[in-house]
């Protein structure tokens, strides 16, 4: 039996995500372990938004 997955949940979580890592990056302001950290997880953001947006197209 196929999985049901939430993807239209999982696609406001993600929005969710960049969404607070864009906060954090305004808090962080100019300290470099926050700027490098943040550029990372807007990457990973940025995969998951890719990913879930091709699911999406597919369905």
């Amino acid at each position: 039996m196929a999985e049901q997955y939430k993807i239209d949940e999982m696609d406001a979580k993600i929005k969710q995500i960049r969404k607070t890592a864009e906060e954090l990056q305004q808090l962080g302001g100019n300290i470099e372990a926050v700027k490098k950290n943040i550029v990372r997880l807007l990457a990973s953001t940025k995969m998951l938004e890719l990913n879930i947006s091709d699911v999406k197209l597919v369905m």
